[in-house]
């Protein structure tokens, strides 16, 4: 409770046989009616001395008018009307006009149909037109009997004028009030509202306590209408306008509104009560009080039978400073909106009070409402930080000024407290990234004489970002990674660093470390923690995942915290370089290559094998250094393959040798045959010299040395399938150096006269093998359209039986028949043509 209006004695004790009736005030008028219907008129004047209370004035009360003969009868209701200097009066069960603006109150008209009457209504509208001026109108009701006469002001006539027709009623009306369109009407036991086209709406009982109907015109086009010791707020439609009533301490005998208050005049006191929020200002004790009216905002009359009070509101200034010391910030506010200072102080002083509202809110664990109130304001964030626990440095959050003491939270309070503060954190980032100004906003501190914190948008971001993640720490983990993994966070590294430790949140550690280029220090942490087994980050895959993300610009770094994943765990370790990812694939090849031939010799050759056959690489030092790993280890296989064999066992074929040797040669064999790219002419005669015969073979074809390669595989190697079939790989008719391979492999079956030993380089000079003519007979037979005829004729030896080359000598022959025919035809054409042009 606080002192909204202080009580100044108007009228005190009027003289015996005076008793009040009715009263009406305007500006610093006041107009009292007696029973006896005599018209007092008083005007209070301010003077210089000093109020009953600070922030009232005092009044000098001067009576300018006592009019004993103004009526006969008793003054029923008095109405000024200031807009046009006028007042509705009635009296002797009439309404009469009088022109305020003459001494003598002189009068304007007498409404003669009103004889009877018993109550009237006024409706004062303001209009202003398209040219801005403002037009006001003024109309009439008045209740006689069962019927209400509807009228309106003609001040150019200067006369009333009727509407069409008067509006007919249930019952005797009580009371009435205009209100928009609509008369809000109190019976005996309950309230209708009629609009003035006559269509009725009934409302709701009057109550069981109340005694007469009880109406109150509000500002806003709104009615507050009573209901026992409730009060009940319609519009002119008759739809309630707030969810909840207002409640008296007692059954009101009359009921005014002047913002933000409604005031009751109960039977013991005088009560006020804002319509928001549902709380009890003030009660003043004045006794036998039974009417109440306004003259102006903040000017209050209340009358008894003989004496009348003025309710002289406090400045609201004081008003508003009590509010504060009670907390009470709704209406402080409803106040604040009120007062007549500038626009500027009235925003600033609006921006304060709400600011300390939302610091109570927050004292009392309305989180949501606290933030979603700093949001509005635009509060410097770091104030809001700072009303919870480890959130700021020490340091910082000292310096830091509040309204009061911060409620220390805990455990579920906390919790809530710090969800509320992530849902806010989230807003403003959302809003400080959608301004591109680039700007720092202007924020308000939660205490006047409280300075802001920040001078850029970065700072304001790196606090928001690295309380989002402390906020995400102790209410929801999961959340970390995501908002660490944003593109554009401003997470404060040590601070977040220090955060994310004490959580022991390694994974999200490393994650910080990478988005902020601190590679280093990421890779130092997965090796420490690779041998914890408790650790999220045991083991090496973390490792090799982020050296295969880190790319060319890292390569050192990248080859310094291989080594440890290299030497534990190889073939995972190789991943680093042969993956197929975008960063892994642009590493310098020929860098990587000498790292392994370094680190790792092992991985040399799955490395060649994966960048030469996953990702096409075509560098004949590739390729060459490829041959010679595989050659190398090769021959370190084969040494101890043909030691280990019995004596006189014969190896295998190449390619045939048990395990890792027949798996390497097989692939060794491949590759020389697909391979386009290794350097041919340096491998041949080092393979021949080395024993390997079937790998020099596929590399003196690649030479086009068909005849050093088909002697291998008779002379040496004897195997006459591989022979056939490194012919049929090689035979091409339109190459000129592959034309005759058929034909030299029947020469090597076949009796040679030239010499007795055959030459291969690197190997020297061999003995033949005894001359085998059946396989040259099956040779002839098998492959005769691929054999030169005249040139095989040529070599076969005249002892073989003209019987065994039958086969071949037809096919011959149907060449020889063939080729005669297509010369024949060709020579058609030419013949044809001579012939015509002879003739």
């Amino acid at each position: 409770m606080h002192d909204a209006y202080g009580v100044i004695p108007i009228v005190q004790k009027l003289p015996p046989g005076l008793s009040i009736e009715t009263i009406s005030a305007y500006d610093d008028y006041l107009l009292v009616g007696t029973k006896s219907g005599t018209l007092l008129l008083y005007q209070l004047i301010p003077t210089d001395k000093p109020g009953p209370k600070p922030g009232l004035f005092h009044y000098e009360v001067k009576l300018l008018r006592s009019n004993k003969s103004f009526s006969k009868k008793s003054i029923t209701q008095l109405q000024v009307i200031p807009e046009f200097q006028m007042l509705i009066c009635l009296a002797d069960s009439q309404v009469t006009a009088f022109d305020l603006s003459q001494m003598g109150l002189q009068p304007i008209v007498t409404l003669q149909k009103t004889k009877g009457a018993h109550y009237f209504t006024v409706s004062v509208q303001k209009l202003k037109s398209l040219t801005g001026e403002v037009k006001v109108s003024f109309r009439l009701c008045v209740a006689v009997k069962k019927k209400l006469q509807l009228y309106y002001w003609k001040p150019k006539d200067a006369k009333f004028l009727e509407f069409d027709q008067d509006l007919s009623l249930r019952d005797v009306p009580r009371t009435i009030v205009w209100c928009g369109e609509s008369l809000c009407i109190g019976y005996k036991s309950e309230y209708s509202l009629m609009k003035v086209t006559g269509d009725p709406k009934d409302l709701f009982p009057t109550g069981g306590k109340q005694q007469e109907p009880l109406i109150a015109l509000l500002s806003d086009n709104q009615l507050a209408v009573g209901s026992d010791e409730q009060t009940i707020l319609i519009d002119s439609e008759g739809n309630p306008t707030l969810k909840y009533s207002i409640k008296w301490s007692e059954v009101p005998i009359a009921l005014v509104h002047d913002s933000p208050y409604l005031i009751a005049v109960l039977p013991n006191s005088v009560e006020v009560r804002p319509i928001e929020p549902r709380i009890h200002v003030q009660s003043i004790d004045l006794q036998k009080a039974k009417t109440i009216v306004t003259s102006k905002r903040g000017a209050v009359f209340v009358a008894s039978n003989s004496d009348v009070w003025l309710l002289h509101a406090v400045n609201f200034p004081e008003q508003i400073t009590q509010l504060l010391s009670q907390k009470q910030f709704e209406l402080a506010l409803h106040m604040a909106e009120m007062t007549y200072e500038s626009e500027l102080e009235k925003q600033q002083l609006v921006q304060r009070i709400e600011n300390l509202n939302a610091f109570y809110l927050f004292c009392k664990q309305n989180f949501k409402e606290a933030m979603d109130l700093f949001v509005k304001l635009e509060t410097d964030p770091s104030h809001v930080i700072g009303l919870f626990p480890n959130l700021l440095p020490d340091e910082f959050r000292s310096s830091l000024e509040y309204p009061d003491r911060v409620p220390n939270l805990q455990e579920n309070e906390l919790e809530n407290g710090l969800l509320a503060l992530t849902d806010y954190l989230i807003e403003v980032r959302h809003r400080l990234k959608s301004d591109n100004t680039g700007n720092v906003p202007t924020m308000t501190a939660i205490m006047e004489a409280g300075k802001t914190k920040f001078r850029s948008k970065k700072q304001l971001l790196q606090i928001i970002d690295t309380t989002l993640l402390k906020c995400y720490l102790q209410t929801n983990d999961a959340l970390v990674a995501s908002l660490l993994r944003v593109k554009d966070n401003y997470c404060h590294i040590d601070e977040s660093e220090r955060a994310l430790k004490h959580h022991q949140k390694y994974s999200e550690l490393i994650i910080l470390y990478n988005k902020k280029g601190m590679h280093r220090k990421a890779l130092e942490l997965l090796m420490r923690q690779a041998k914890k087994p408790d650790s999220p980050l045991k083991g090496h895959e973390r490792t090799i995942q982020y050296l295969q993300h880190l790319g060319v610009e890292h390569v050192d770094l990248i080859f310094e915290f291989a080594k440890w994943v290299l030497k534990e765990h190889p073939e995972d370790g190789l991943k680093i370089f042969a993956e197929d990812l975008a960063e892994t694939e642009n590493l310098p090849r020929p860098q990587v290559l000498s790292y392994l031939s370094e680190t790792e010799q092992d991985l040399v050759i799955p490395y060649l094998e994966f960048i030469i056959h996953k990702w096409k690489e075509d560098n004949n030092i590739f390729h060459n250094t490829l041959v010679n790993k595989y050659c190398e280890k090769i021959l370190n296989l084969l040494a101890e393959y043909k030691n280990s064999l019995p004596e006189g066992h014969p190896p295998a074929p190449a390619g045939q040798e048990p395990g890792e040797l027949g798996e390497l040669r097989t692939k060794l064999l491949r590759f020389l045959e697909d391979s386009k790219y290794y350097t041919v002419e340096r491998f041949a005669t080092y393979m021949m010299n080395k024993g390997l015969y079937e790998e020099g073979a596929v590399v003196l074809g690649k030479l086009g040395r068909h005849e050093d390669a088909l002697t291998i595989y008779i002379h040496i190697l004897q195997n006459f399938a591989k022979a056939e079939n490194y012919c049929r790989k090689n035979y091409n008719k339109d190459k000129p150096g592959n034309q005759d391979v058929y034909l030299i492999l029947l020469k090597l079956y076949l009796p040679s006269a030239e010499n007795q030993k055959v030459n291969i380089p690197a190997i020297g000079y061999i003995p033949p093998p005894e001359p085998d003519v059946d396989r040259a007979i099956n040779i002839l037979k098998q492959y005769a359209e691929e054999i030169d005829s005249f040139k095989a004729l040529s070599i076969l030896p005249p002892v073989i039986p003209v019987n065994s080359v039958k086969n071949f000598l037809e096919c011959v022959l149907h060449k020889i028949q063939t080729r005669k025919y297509e010369v024949q035809l060709k020579k058609v054409p030419s013949i044809c043509g001579t012939s015509a042009g002879s003739s």
